[in-house]
């Protein structure tokens, strides 16, 4: 088992809500193997023998495989990863709904969640009668469900659909309404899938104001996203999965990094083209030969991957193997369809040595570099006098990963400069 990984907390009050302990789960690809696991295991635990939950069997693989975390009164914890990374698998484990095969998990108080659009809810119902249904099912009585019921209606904006079945409802309203329910069940913890996303812009921004309000009671909450932004401004604290297991558990900004890093660098490499047999080289008798391209962050480590708006450092070393009139060496950056961005002495008038001979090294440095968030090939040139007297290629030969800079929301970091006056 790997080792526990504790979310760090700066809130006074230290009561754990949620505890996930080395928790794993696993699934068969087969619906007849399946059955007869299922059926195999029944048995065996009627007779007191062990099933083995730790070994996979045939078809099975692990959804998630020794996750750990704890979770505080207070704090929002968000999760985020690609698609079938075991997000929701983990929250429907936090909500009852699957058992694990293996670690444990503990759950203090009472538990809401939105999971699934329309969980919990009748389709030929009207939304006035599954507001006491799914209440019921969140542990609300029907006293408090009367107390609260103006309120679950006026915050979940349904208007004159209120009588109608909900079946009629558009994913909006299924969303709003099981919302509405969620947070005036007055759980100790609220779990919350990537469902919110589909709800306008205006009921976004009330959730997460009242999220906020929630956290402010002492109200923990589970957010499962992939957006960033739903991440940034809701969770504190973020734990990141990929293919089932534990990547990252952190600060949220530091968990994005990590899980923007890693997704763009798995690009990068389904897209990187290999030179075979010389075909992204130059085929001719050369004065020159281009060796390599590096790059370095401003400490001089060696990099594949910067934050967009920082110092960069560049190295190409080439070998001269005959005196060359106005030697050019340069650098282009394309993204999966375009060219984007070129670094050529020529342009930029930085004037190599006429008759340098031997092997040399360039060092370009670039104090704030704004590439936009992406992956990048890049492709080295030599040239003679212009550059279009090309004398050695490397075709599209190298990468550079730009990630998203931690204090900023869109591709790029711009530096600004902010003045404010009384009109």
């Amino acid at each position: 088992m790997s080792e526990k990984l504790t979310i760090p907390s700066k809130l006074q009050n230290t009561d754990i809500v949620v505890r996930v302990d080395g928790v794993g789960k696993k699934f068969c690809k087969s619906l007849k193997n399946s059955m007869l696991y299922g059926a195999g295991d029944i048995i065996k635990s009627s007779f007191g023998m062990n099933t083995n939950p730790d070994k996979l069997r045939k078809d099975e693989f692990w959804a998630l495989d020794d996750v750990s975390f704890e979770l505080k009164k207070g704090e929002a914890l968000g999760i985020i990863g690609p698609n079938g990374s075991g997000k929701t698998t983990l929250l429907k484990m936090l909500n009852g709904i699957f058992m694990p095969d293996k670690g444990k998990i503990e759950m203090k108080g009472k538990v809401g969640a939105l999971i699934e659009l329309g969980a919990g809810f009748h389709s030929m119902l009207t939304g006035r009668e599954n507001i006491y249904i799914n209440g019921a099912i969140l542990g609300m009585s029907k006293k408090e469900i009367n107390e609260k019921f103006d309120s679950i209606v006026e915050f979940a904006d349904i208007g004159d659909f209120l009588d109608a079945p909900v079946k009629h409802y558009s994913s909006g309203m299924f969303v709003r309404l099981g919302f509405a329910i969620a947070i005036h069940s007055e759980p100790d913890v609220l779990l919350i899938d990537e469902i919110l996303a589909v709800g306008d812009n205006d009921f976004q921004i009330k959730c997460c104001q009242k999220m906020y309000q929630l956290r402010q009671k002492g109200i923990s909450i589970i957010l499962v996203s992939h957006y960033e932004y739903a991440i940034r401004n809701r969770t504190t604290n973020c734990l990141y999965l990929k293919n089932g297991k534990s990547k990252f558990l952190g600060h949220s900004e530091e968990a994005i990094s990590v899980y923007i890093k890693e997704t763009l660098e798995d690009r990068a490499k389904k897209n990187i083209i290999e030179d075979k047999g010389g075909t992204n080289r130059l085929q001719s008798a050369k004065k020159a030969e281009l060796i390599s391209l590096k790059f370095f962050d401003k400490d001089w480590n060696e990099i594949s991957f910067i934050e967009s708006g920082q110092e960069i450092n560049i190295t190409i070393e080439c070998l001269i193997k005959e005196e060359l009139e106005n030697t050019i060496v340069g650098v282009n950056f394309y993204d999966e369809n375009n060219f984007v961005y070129c670094i050529n002495s020529y342009y930029e008038k930085a004037n190599i040595e006429k008759y340098l001979q031997g092997k040399i090294k360039a060092k370009i440095n670039i104090p704030r570099f704004h590439l936009p968030v992406n992956n990048y090939l890049c492709s080295i040139i030599i040239a003679e006098g212009n550059v279009d007297n090309l004398i050695d290629w490397q075709n599209i030969a190298y990468k550079l990963v730009v990630g998203r800079a931690k204090d900023s929301w869109g591709s790029i970091k711009l530096e600004t400069k902010w003045e404010v006056e009384r009109l």
